[in-house]
């Protein structure tokens, strides 16, 4: 009998275990990976020093002299037995974030060519975007910088065959059924569709990063004069409500 391919154990290194719920990402695969990193959280083993996740992983780091790394897969595997992670329970301390944003414009260029892409018109896909309540599935890339999905199948849109030369902080691009959310000034591949005045990176803050794998988010739509009223009063305009 063949075992399942997944999940699937790996060493990293000398110190990294890596569990992995799938080779592509996927909403059940996501929630896997979130929902196994918190119960290994609330687990505290010895010598685990950090945990993380990706798209559909989860990563440990741990201390090798405290704990050998066969005595921790058998852990994992343990843990793992325990209940069907792709049907779990997402961790608590989760949070909904409305991000006002401005759709278009001169602000966000590339709104026509992906809506184009996506089969739309620039309306209807300010009305797709602007609606969807997407999943923080992993941050990476830049500090802080979070992708998001996962969005309709109409959005499973390729990513541009050249760079865009720059995009501001606070970007909204989108490609291949995601989001993600720009929290330094960058080339990218992804096109601009919107713009934020969310500041993802916060270097001065007890908890730096504005975002969280697993929180969700929204994009509402703004218009250009409410946008522009909230620079000028130096606020961001998030909502936050606890899930």
């Amino acid at each position: 009998m063949t075992e399942p391919a997944f999940p699937r154990l790996d060493p990293v290194g000398l110190d990294g275990l890596l569990i992995r719920f799938a080779d592509s990402l996927s909403e059940p695969a996501n929630r896997a990976a979130l929902a196994f990193r918190g119960a290994v959280d609330r687990e505290t083993w010895d010598g685990v020093e950090e945990t993380a996740t990706s798209l559909v992983s989860t990563f440990l780091r741990f201390d090798p002299l405290a704990t050998p790394l066969d005595a921790l897969a058998d852990k994992a595997r343990h843990l793992l037995a325990t209940r069907d992670w792709y049907a779990a329970d997402l961790p608590q301390g989760r949070r909904l974030l409305r991000i006002p944003t401005v759709y278009g414009t001169e602000l966000a260029p590339q709104l026509d060519e992906a809506a184009q892409a996506a089969g739309m018109s620039p309306d209807d896909a300010v009305k797709d975007l602007s609606g969807a309540r997407t999943r923080v599935t992993t941050i990476g890339f830049a500090p802080g910088q979070p992708y998001l999905g996962t969005l309709p199948e109409a959005w499973n849109i390729p990513r541009q065959t050249a760079l865009t030369p720059r995009v501001p902080v606070g970007a909204l691009v989108v490609a291949i059924r995601q989001f993600v959310l720009f929290s330094v000034t960058t080339p990218t591949g992804w096109r601009h569709v919107g713009q934020t005045h969310a500041r993802l990176f916060r270097p001065d803050s007890d908890d730096p990063f504005l975002l969280r794998p697993g929180d969700e988010v929204a994009f509402p739509e703004v218009s250009r004069e409410t946008f522009e009223n909230m620079r000028g009063q130096g606020k961001d305009g998030i909502e936050v409500t606890p899930l």
